[in-house]
């Protein structure tokens, strides 16, 4: 979706992937995903694998940590750092830059 900002974008990989009994724009940005929603270690790692396939960056095993992926902060902040482009808005789905 055209100007989505890379939490939302996380969010929304994060309930499909996971396949979450509640809605991405449920989860606020600073939520511990494990003390408020429940999510197990496993389910961190399956996130890992989402971020590799749909961002398209590589983590190691040295490079992950719970803390790490703990909140959707956290997890931004790590796509940041492996491609700062990740947190551009998403090009129109014409493959346009959105105006303005």
């Amino acid at each position: 979706m055209p100007n989505e900002r890379l939490e939302d974008r996380l969010k929304a990989m994060l309930a499909e992937r996971l396949m979450l009994k509640f809605r991405p724009e449920e989860i606020g940005d600073g939520d511990d995903l494990i003390e408020k929603w429940g999510l197990e270690s496993v389910q961190l790692m399956e996130i890992v694998i989402g971020l590799e396939e749909v961002f398209g960056i590589q983590l190691g095993d040295d490079e992950f940590s719970v803390k790490r992926f703990r909140t959707i902060e956290n997890i931004a902040g790590v796509v940041r750092e492996k491609d700062p482009r990740a947190g551009s808005p998403q090009p129109a789905a014409d493959g346009l830059a959105p105006a303005g």
